[in-house]
């Protein structure tokens, strides 16, 4: 079969205020802002049309989307929406999208600017014990961001334990 996909582009994040949720990113992550798709200063956009491009509840308002770089990998796209009423956070139980990733080189500096950015920890961090994942600092901790979505910050610098007939390889920063 023909490959016709290269590779994940971004993660898109409903948020409830693109500003504070920018700055979390900023802070917590170094992320950098790309470019606003649909900036402050644009008409929010409604009806039908968005209504069914993006399967959104009747009557929601798309009101700020803006596209954000972290580090060399997948882009976090961010979403504010109006007019609507807004369920809790998912949990990793739940069907769908549930946390997002950050490799990070010093798990606990990333912890600390994780939590001085307004996160909150589950836990301390753990050791990444499976067979493929087991080495000397390899670790990961979940938290969640201000808003509640989960988000886990995760470190490898022992790297995978492939198995023999492994030919994918996962995504991993250049050392």
């Amino acid at each position: 079969m023909e490959k016709s996909t290269r590779g994940i582009d971004h993660i898109g994040v409903t948020v409830p205020d693109i500003e504070q949720a920018t700055l979390f990113f900023q802070k917590a992550f170094a992320a950098e802002v790309i470019y606003d798709n649909l900036a402050a200063a644009d008409e929010p956009k409604s009806g039908q049309q968005v209504e069914q491009s993006l399967g959104l509840k009747p009557g929601t308002t798309e009101m700020r989307i803006r596209m954000l770089a972290v580090g060399n990998s997948a882009n976090i796209e961010l979403f504010q929406f109006g007019n609507v009423s807004q369920r809790q956070p998912v949990i990793a139980s739940d069907y769908g999208l549930q946390h997002v990733a950050f490799y990070v080189d010093d798990i606990q500096k990333a912890v600390e600017q994780f939590t001085q950015s307004g996160g909150k920890l589950l836990s301390k961090s753990n050791k990444l014990s499976s067979a493929a994942e087991s080495g000397f600092g390899n670790q990961f901790v979940y938290g969640r961001a201000p808003w509640g979505m989960l988000v886990e910050m995760i470190s490898y610098p022992a790297g995978i334990n492939y198995p023999a007939d492994s030919q994918p390889k996962r995504w991993t920063p250049a050392q």
